[in-house]
């Protein structure tokens, strides 16, 4: 099964409702190796994204709401989640164009330009301890998925989980970037609370695709 707008707005619906969720968890892991607003700024950013969704045109192709969620989150969310994350939204809307059915490669390119974008924007690698270390490995693990004919759901399955595991694996890391690299050694055994966003966000779009 493809998958189109009912399926991008549904994850994006999700997303709003996990950053919600984990607001208070998000912004612990800020406070820990950052300036503590990121949960605060992305349950911002979403909760103003949930009130354009509604009004986002009957013939709108998924590509529409990703760059509806791109445009909102980079108005309405300071900090460099805001940015980030905006960015990744917009390079996702323009890999998929105006297609109104996403297929396994699609879901791939999708995943890879949201990626990039990040990379480009932050100037981040992999190892840097930030939301590349979990969006490289999702990238990763859904090209093999893809590669082995799994099903859509099965490629953003494999992409949440790989980002899940990225993320929990940025707590041994010494932070490269951001005001995480100012603690030096003391970042040592605390999440990246970027990285732990990108999992949420991705799990929510697993579980869209799912309908769960």
């Amino acid at each position: 099964m493809s998958l189109g707008i009912t399926w991008t707005t549904d994850w994006i619906r999700r997303t709003a409702e996990v950053i919600g969720e984990h607001r208070v968890e998000l912004i612990t892991l800020d406070r820990e190796i950052g300036d503590g607003d990121h949960g605060e700024n992305l349950d911002r950013g979403f909760t103003a994204v949930l009130a354009k969704l509604d009004g986002l045109s009957p013939e709108a192709a998924p590509g529409d709401a990703l760059k509806l969620v791109a445009t909102t989150l980079i108005s309405t969310v300071g900090g460099a989640s805001g940015p980030l994350f905006g960015t990744a939204y917009l390079k996702a809307a323009g890999a998929v164009g105006q297609a109104n059915e996403l297929d396994g490669s699609a879901v791939v390119a999708l995943l890879t330009a949201a990626r990039d974008g990040i990379v480009l924007r932050g100037k981040a690698e992999v190892g840097d301890k930030t939301m590349v270390d979990a969006w490289t490995p999702a990238v990763d693990a859904a090209a093999a998925a893809q590669e082995a004919g799994r099903s859509e759901a099965e490629i953003l399955d494999a992409a949440a989980t790989a980002a899940a595991e990225g993320a929990a694996a940025t707590e041994p890391l010494v932070a490269r970037k951001g005001r995480a690299s100012y603690l030096g050694e003391r970042a040592v055994g605390h999440r990246d609370p970027g990285a732990q966003s990108t999992a949420l966000i991705l799990r929510a779009a697993a579980d869209a695709a799912r309908g769960d």
